[in-house]
């Protein structure tokens, strides 16, 4: 797939499928906006794009109100266009219907759901103009429920409809919006929410179990997905959340 001369934003740019994500698009062809909150990091990936694209370090916490104007505005400000926007920032944490705190539930809303909201939200008026696309990466737990991270499952759920809601509304005007939903995947989503290494290999080792095809995923295996979501050669496709989970969704909870 080209993207050349595509101008692309990737939110959660720094690390696991955002970084991926934006280093695939480089390599093949696109001016990416690259953003995260830590600008060493976003400086490191930097340094590891290879192609012939570009990637530009736009550092922000997109759970503040106004990142997503000052982020859409810098994409803009640097390409004088948008073609695709991915919202690849997210957050997982632990608890369930008796012992998620207010905290918790708004930390994971904020970042999920309301980040991505607003960011839409400002890319759409540069996305009319070029006939663009948004790719959301949601997870397989907005497909299915899984105990014990229950605000998390809510969030992602969220994501899914507010991505088949714009996608209705945007269809017409020729804006296409769908989502990739991953299954348990190596990066280091878990490690931040607290998992020690012991128990993050424990996990994964009983992932070869939960997923059918008997592997978590990489994040390579999620940035196919993404690439072939945002392509042009894909321009019939919206309103979809694409399970890439190794079969994780088609399975009883265990």
């Amino acid at each position: 797939m080209s993207f050349t001369a595509k101008a692309i934003i990737v939110t959660g740019a720094t690390s696991g499928i955002g970084r991926r994500v934006a280093l695939r698009f480089v390599s093949d062809g696109a001016n990416v906006v690259g953003v995260g909150r830590d600008a060493q990091a976003l400086a490191e990936v930097a340094g590891a794009c290879e192609g012939p694209g570009t990637f530009k370090a736009c550092a922000a916490d997109i759970t503040d109100t106004d990142a997503a104007r000052r982020v859409v505005a810098f994409a803009i400000g640097a390409h004088g266009r948008l073609d695709v926007l991915v919202n690849a920032a997210g957050l997982i944490a632990t608890g369930s219907i008796e012992n998620t705190s207010d905290e918790t539930w708004d930390k994971v809303m904020a970042l999920n759901v309301e980040a991505p909201f607003r960011l839409m939200r400002a890319a759409v008026p540069h996305l009319l103009e070029t006939k663009g696309c948004i790719v959301n990466v949601s997870s397989v737990n907005g497909m299915r429920v899984f105990p014990n991270v229950l605000a998390y499952n809510v969030s992602k759920a969220a994501l899914d409809h507010l991505t088949r809601c714009a996608a209705i509304e945007l269809a017409p005007k020729g804006v296409r919006v769908n989502a990739v939903n991953p299954g348990v995947t190596v990066t280091n989503l878990h490690r931040r929410s607290g998992y020690s290494e012991e128990q993050y290999a424990a996990f994964l080792e009983r992932s070869k179990e939960t997923h059918p095809l008997g592997r978590p995923g990489n994040p390579d295996d999620i940035a196919e997905a993404v690439l072939f979501l945002a392509s042009e050669k894909n321009s019939w496709i919206t309103g979809e959340t694409m399970p890439v989970d190794g079969g994780r969704h088609l399975t009883c909870a265990r």
